[in-house]
């Protein structure tokens, strides 16, 4: 049985909740069996959150992650107290950024510029959550990439769907490059 432990973390604010929904609603739509959860403080925005999502091919026994397959680190804060949590043969994916001195680990690490590019991409930050969705696929194949768009027009309001997927593009595209 195959089975991938995700955990999103970021602060409040920043999508993370938003974006692992939306894996998690894409992995179903793979034909997996996923379940997600979030945490955040207690003052939602600016505070330390994380989504987690365990996809798998079979039952989920038990739904909180315990060893992460895949990390992805928003900011530095967020890299530093969940690197622990990361397998040595996992994925740490970390916004270039905000993550100026990624945490020694094993694990395959991608510096993308996550948050510069929803900037340029959308105007906006807001978009983050975007880009780094499609940073995730690129580089980890966890799910597909119709299947996410149709997880991302569903997830956000009409009127914001064509910028999301915008940015959930460019995303997987400056995950592509050398």
């Amino acid at each position: 049985m195959k089975k991938t432990e995700i955990r999103i973390s970021g602060l409040g604010g920043q999508g993370v909740v938003l974006a692992g929904q939306i894996l998690g609603r894409a992995a179903v739509y793979d034909g997996k069996n996923a379940v997600q959860t979030q945490s955040y403080g207690a003052e939602a925005r600016g505070s330390i959150a994380k989504s987690e999502v365990i996809i798998a091919d079979d039952k989920i026994g038990f739904p909180m992650v315990r060893k992460c397959d895949i990390l992805v680190a928003m900011t530095q804060e967020t890299a530093d107290k969940n690197i622990h949590d990361l397998k040595e043969d996992g994925t740490l994916l970390v916004d270039s950024y905000l993550v100026k001195n990624v945490p020694e680990t094993r694990a395959k690490v991608y510096k993308i510029p996550i948050t510069q590019t929803a900037e340029k991409t959308a105007g906006e930050k807001l978009y983050a959550n975007m880009v780094m969705l499609g940073a995730l696929a690129k580089v980890t194949g966890v799910v597909s990439e119709a299947s996410l768009e149709k997880a991302i027009t569903e997830a956000v309001p009409k009127k914001a769907a064509d910028l999301n997927i915008k940015a959930y593009k460019m995303g997987r595209d400056i995950a592509s490059l050398p």
